[in-house]
C-alpha cells in the first residue's frame, strides 16, 4: 500500500509540469485603426471549451520557411537624423526601442543599407566618385567616408542592442564613370564596366565588414526597371543582370571566400518574369539565392509564382512605403497588415522591410523623388520627439513577437473577415498574427491540438496573440 501510495504522489508531482503548461494562458496584444490601442496588451486568456464560434486552426505539423526578421532601411537620411538630431540618450532609447526587445522594444531583427545615394540623402555621390567622372578601373578612389560618418555608426549601435540584426545592401546606382550616361541619373552600367564593378562589390561588403558592418544580403540594383528622373539610378535587364551574376559576380565573391547571399529583382510585384529570367540562366541560378520584392506595383500573390517555379529560393520583401498619398491611419494601417505582415509571409517572405527607418517632420531630408514618403517613426528636427506612425504598430506586430529563426506554420488564412498567419518561435511558443477588416467585432476561436482560446478583435484591428 505504501509503495503505491509513494508512486502514485510520484506520478501526482511529475503531471504539475504538465498541467500547468496545460493551464498556461494565451497572451494578446491589439491595434485597432481608431487608435483607442496601439499594441496594448489585453487580458489574458486561458483555454478551454468554446463552442459555436468560427475557429483559427494552428498545425505546427505544416511547416513553411523560417523567419530572418523584420524592420526598416537605415538610409542615409535616417541615420543622419538619428546622428545629429537626437542626444546621445535619446538615440540610444529609440534605437533600443526599435531594435531590442527588452521593455517592450519592437526587435526589428533586419535592415537594408544603400550602397552610395538613394533619394533618401542629403545629395547625390557613389562610393567611388572619381574626380572629374574619369575612370577609375583599378577603383583608386573607393571610398566608404560617407556611409561611416551616420549610416555604419547607427548600425554598429543597433548591432550592440540585437545580435541578431541580418543586414540587406542594395545600390541605387553604379559610380557614373561606369554607366551609358557618365552620370547618377538614368543610364545603363557599360559592358566593358561589368568585371569592375564584380570588384566593387566584393570590395564594398569586405571594407564594411572591417569596420563592424556585415552584409548578409545583396541586391545588385534597386528597381532595375525604372530610371528615376532626379534621383540615382540604373536599368538592368534581366538577361544582364543574369550575365553579371553567372560570368562576374558570382565568381569574384566565391574567388574571395565571400559568403554575402545574392538577391535578384529588388521591384515589383508585377513582373514576377524578371527574376524567372535570372534563373533561367543555369550559371547564375547557382550562384542567386532568392529574390528581393517591393510593394509599389502588383499583388503579393505574384510571390507565389516564383516560389513555385524556383521553391529553393528564399523570398524578401526588401521595399514598401507609407506615404501621405495615403493618409488614413487606419486604411493605411489595414493595408500593410494585410498585405506585408500576413500576405508577403503568408506567400514565402523570411523577411518583410519597410523603407525608411525615420524621417523628420517635413518628411525629409531627401534628395529627389519621393517627398511624401513617411517614416516608421518621425523625429521632430527641432525638439527630437519622437511620433510613432502606423508601420510602427504594424510592423511591431510581427516584429516583436515573431523570433528570429521562427518557422511560419500552417493555420486558417481567413475565417469570416479575420485573416492570420502563423509561427512557431525556436522556444516553441507560438504566435499568431490576425486582422479584422471587418466593421464589425470579431469573435473566434484559435485551436492548436487540444488547446482552444476564445477572444476577439475589434473591428479594423490586428491582434498578436502568443501561447
Amino acid at each position: 500500500m505504501k509503495t503505491r501510495i509513494a508512486i502514485a504522489a510520484a506520478l501526482a508531482l511529475l503531471s504539475l509540469p504538465q498541467l500547468a503548461a496545460a493551464a498556461e494562458p494565451m497572451r494578446a496584444w491589439i491595434t485597432s485603426g481608431d487608435r483607442r490601442f496601439s499594441l496594448t496588451e489585453q487580458a489574458p486568456v486561458n483555454p478551454g471549451a468554446a463552442t459555436g464560434l468560427p475557429v483559427i486552426a494552428v498545425d505546427p505539423v505544416q511547416r513553411f520557411q523560417t523567419m530572418v526578421g523584420f524592420g526598416a532601411a537605415i538610409t542615409d537620411s535616417s541615420a543622419w537624423l538619428i546622428r545629429t538630431k537626437l542626444t546621445d540618450s535619446q538615440r540610444q532609447s529609440l534605437l533600443a526601442e526599435l531594435f531590442g526587445r527588452q521593455e517592450g522594444g519592437l526587435g526589428f531583427s533586419l535592415t537594408r543599407l544603400t550602397i552610395g545615394a538613394s533619394d533618401f540623402s542629403l545629395d547625390h555621390y557613389s562610393l567611388d566618385d572619381a574626380p572629374g567622372g574619369a575612370p577609375d578601373p583599378d577603383l583608386q578612389h573607393f571610398s566608404l567616408k560617407r556611409p561611416a560618418e551616420h549610416v555604419f555608426p547607427t548600425v554598429r549601435q543597433a548591432l550592440s542592442i540585437n545580435g541578431d540584426l541580418k543586414i540587406v545592401a542594395s545600390p541605387w546606382s553604379a559610380p557614373a564613370w561606369m554607366k551609358t550616361t557618365g552620370s547618377l541619373i538614368k543610364g545603363q552600367l557599360k559592358d566593358e564596366a561589368y568585371p569592375v564593378y564584380a570588384r566593387f562589390f566584393a570590395r564594398y561588403i569586405t571594407e564594411a565588414a572591417s569596420q563592424g558592418v556585415p552584409t548578409d544580403y545583396l541586391t545588385i540594383q534597386n528597381e532595375p526597371d525604372f530610371e528615376p528622373k532626379d534621383y540615382p539610378g540604373m536599368r538592368w535587364r534581366a538577361v544582364d543582370r543574369a550575365r553579371f551574376f553567372a560570368d562576374h559576380l558570382g565568381p569574384e565573391l566565391a574567388a574571395q571566400g565571400i559568403k554575402t547571399k545574392l538577391l535578384d529583382w529588388d521591384h515589383n510585384w508585377d513582373q514576377p518574369e524578371q527574376p524567372l529570367t535570372v534563373f533561367a540562366n543555369a550559371k547564375a541560378n547557382s550562384y542567386v539565392s532568392g529574390v528581393a520584392w517591393h510593394c509599389y506595383n502588383g499583388q503579393v500573390a505574384a510571390q507565389a509564382i516564383v516560389q513555385q517555379a524556383a521553391p529553393e529560393k528564399e523570398v524578401f520583401l526588401t521595399e514598401c512605403s507609407g506615404g501621405e498619398w495615403a493618409p488614413d491611419y487606419a486604411d493605411s494601417f489595414a493595408w500593410m497588415m494585410r498585405k506585408l505582415i500576413i500576405g508577403s509571409t503568408r506567400y514565402g517572405a523570411r523577411g518583410v522591410l519597410m523603407w525608411n527607418l525615420a524621417l523628420d517632420e517635413k518628411n525629409r531630408p531627401y534628395a529627389g523623388g519621393c517627398d511624401t514618403c513617411r517614416g516608421i517613426v518621425t523625429i521632430n528636427s527641432q525638439t527630437g520627439a519622437i511620433t510613432r506612425n502606423q508601420e510602427y504598430y504594424a510592423f511591431g506586430h510581427a516584429s516583436r513577437f515573431v523570433k528570429p529563426g521562427a518557422v511560419r506554420i500552417a493555420a486558417t488564412a481567413e475565417v469570416g473577415d479575420v485573416e492570420s498567419v502563423a509561427f512557431e518561435n525556436p522556444d516553441g511558443s507560438r504566435v499568431l498574427v490576425a486582422y479584422n477588416h471587418g466593421d464589425k467585432p470579431a469573435r473566434f476561436v484559435i485551436s492548436d491540438g487540444t488547446k482552444r482560446f476564445k477572444t476577439q478583435l475589434p473591428p479594423r484591428a490586428a491582434g498578436s496573440f502568443v501561447w
